[in-house]
This record gives C-alpha cells, structure tokens and sequence, in this order.
C-alpha cells in the first residue's frame, strides 16, 4: 500500500498483504461465498468480485463479520472490506486468524495520491463504511483516512469522552502524518470528536489548515431528553427523507431510495439493539452484534453531549442541511464564538441526514475540494 507524497508524511503500515493473491477453490472460499451469496442474495459470485459493486453496504457488513466469527471464530473490524473487498482477498485474511491481525482507529479508505491527506472521523456508529461515496467522489488523487472508533471489535473498552478520543486519534493521525498542516473532518458527532483533535493538535505547535463539519453542532447546548423531543425527532425524520426525495429526478430519486434503505437497515440492527437489551437479559443476546452497535452509538451521543468545547485558534468550515432539526436549534449552537480564525458557513442543497448518501454527497466531495484547493493555495502564499 503506498501512501501520499505530500511533505511531512511517513508510510503507514498495512494490515492487509498487498500482494497479489490467488486462492484456490477449497473449504474457506467456499463457506465464505456462500456466506455473501445468502446476504447478498446472488446466486453467482466470483472470488474476485468487490462486495461494494454487488450491492453490499455497511449494516449487511454487520451481519457478514458476524457470521464469519461465528464459522471462522477469527473476529474483523468492518473496515478491513476496505482493504480486502472480495471473497479471494478475504480468504486471506481469514486464514491468518485474529491473532496475526492488528486492529487499529486509523483506516486507509483511499491512500494513494499526490494531495494531502484528508482525515475524517467516524460518526456515533463507530465505523467509517459511511465515508467510501464521499471518497470515491473526491477522486483517486485523494488521499482519505477514517478513524473508526475504539471498541469497534469489542475486543478493547469503548472510550468515554471526547478528550480520550481525539487523543488517541492524534497518535493515530500522527504515524501516517506526522507534522502539519492536518486537513480534518467528521460528521455530525465525528466533527465534534475532529474539534478536539484540532484543539490538541494545535497546542502541540501544529497547524491545522482545514477543520471541516458536516452537519455538526454543539450539543452541549442542546436538551434531548425527554419522550416527546424523541417524537419529534422521528417524525422530523420521516419529513427530511420525503424532501430529499422530491428534490430528485426519477433516476436519481431511484439511487436515493436504494441509499436510503441501506441506511434504515443500518439503523434497524442498532434499534434492535436497543430492544433486546431492554427486553432480554441472557449473555447471548447481550454479546450480540446488535446489541453492541447499539451500546456504541450510546456512548459515543453521550460523550458528545458532555463535551464542552474551548475556543480554538483555527479556521471552520461549517457544511450544513438546508434545514435543520428543531430541537437542534438555539442559541450558540454553531461555532461562532469558538472559531478563532474565522468560520465558513456553506449551506448544501439537501436536507439533514442525505449529505452523505448518493446522490447528493457529490455536492459535499465539491465543496471540500473546492475548500481543500483553497487551503493548499493560502499554505503556498504564506
């Protein structure tokens, strides 16, 4: 795997051999095809076919590793399919077993290229599946790193507070790159985890050029308790999805519904989650994938509504929806009075919850190229 040839990088360490592989026809690329073929529901798959083109997504992800554990008993973050996206490359992995495997927070979603490296943070969730079409839209010159929470695999304890996060992600940050200027980003909860990494960066005497939010606020602001806020959230939701989905043409609105439900399954697996830990007690369910997904989008939407952000001396970009959710909006809410150097605010044509799906994540990988571009020129004439 090679990485950026921007100045001041160094060559991160692959956890996947790159070499070419051939895999022959035996027992573990059997079960594993037939495991797809069941998920993915495809009769025919070839060993070299990306799990990305057939249609897979980040919630069928969910049930694929877990499967695979269960047959293999060999335990994979979902950011390995980055690195081995099909059948042939997976088999490889597989067979090294857990133990040859070294998990890690930062992810090489796509690490050639000859700009510098973008860096974005995981969302509530954890994983950074949700990051591949902004990606892909930004271009194979691109440089993009995710940083997926710790805890993921549930082999290590889940981090409790956005300071413990942003400090592990800048040591990660720093081993692909260790000197400035950082380019960052997160949505939604990952812009609050990337204001802090920004913070501490910053202190170290690094220069954070580009500190970018997709629909990011302070949500130490904010009061979600309470069931009717809940209520109101939901149908909120059901609303926002109907207006992205009329600002579309026929195809596109195709392409949208199609991104949509690879979403709603996504979330359906962590509300399940959250059902059976109210409605079961026995140690299967509570070590089930769901359950843990849910425990994960928990503790990451408390960390985030307890951290108190300081002033910061960089530059934000702050990328919001056309609208936002009523019981996100109020005073202070938006980082004027923190962004020390200033702050851009660029409204999307979309509203929340769509910024990163298809096909209106096409607008957000312009912006951020537009911005990033800009960012490379004012660094060039200082």
């Amino acid at each position: 795997m090679r990485t950026a040839t921007t100045e001041g990088t160094s060559e991160p360490v692959s956890n996947a051999v790159t070499a070419p592989i051939t895999v022959a026809e035996d027992d573990t690329s059997t079960q594993l095809r037939r495991i797809w073929q069941e998920l993915l529901g495809i009769e025919s798959i070839g060993l070299d076919q990306n799990y990305f083109d057939l249609g897979g997504d980040s919630p069928m992800a969910v049930h694929l590793f877990a499967q695979i554990e269960k047959i293999f008993k060999v335990k994979l973050p979902l950011a390995i399919l980055f690195e081995a996206p099909t059948i042939e490359e997976l088999v490889r992995i597989v067979r090294r077993k857990a133990s040859a495997f070294d998990w890690s927070p930062v992810v090489a979603i796509q690490p050639d290229g000859t700009r510098p490296i973008l860096f974005c943070v995981h969302g509530a969730g954890g994983n950074v599946l949700i990051y591949r079409e902004l990606s892909q839209h930004l271009g194979c010159d691109q440089p993009f790193y995710g940083l997926q929470c710790q805890g993921l695999g549930g082999q290590q304890p889940l981090l409790t507070k956005i300071e413990e996060m942003a400090s592990l992600y800048v040591q990660e940050i720093q081993s692909v790159q260790p000197h400035g200027p950082y380019f960052l980003g997160g949505y939604c909860m990952g812009g609050t985890v990337a204001y802090e990494i920004a913070q501490q960066l910053t202190a170290r005497g690094e220069q954070v050029a580009l500190l970018a939010f997709f629909d990011t606020i302070d949500w130490s602001k904010l009061n979600l308790e309470g069931r009717w806020i809940q209520y109101s959230y939901q149908i909120q939701r059901v609303w926002f999805h109907l207006r992205n989905f009329l600002l579309l043409n026929l195809k596109d609105q195709t392409k949208f519904f199609a991104e949509k439900w690879k979403v709603l399954r996504n979330r359906m697996v962590v509300w399940r989650g959250f059902l059976l830990s109210k409605l079961m007690k026995n140690e299967q369910v509570r070590s089930s994938e769901s359950l843990h997904l849910a425990q994960i989008w928990k503790n990451n939407d408390h960390a985030a509504n307890r951290y108190i952000p300081r002033p910061l001396n960089s530059f934000i970009l702050d990328v919001r929806p056309l609208k936002q959710y009523s019981m996100f909006e109020g005073p202070d809410v938006h980082w004027d009075k923190l962004a020390m150097k200033g702050k851009e605010v660029i409204t999307l044509p979309v509203y929340p919850a769509g910024m990163l799906v298809e096909p209106f994540v096409k607008h957000l990988a312009a912006l951020l190229k537009r911005a990033i571009d800009c960012s490379i020129r004012g660094n060039a004439a200082s």
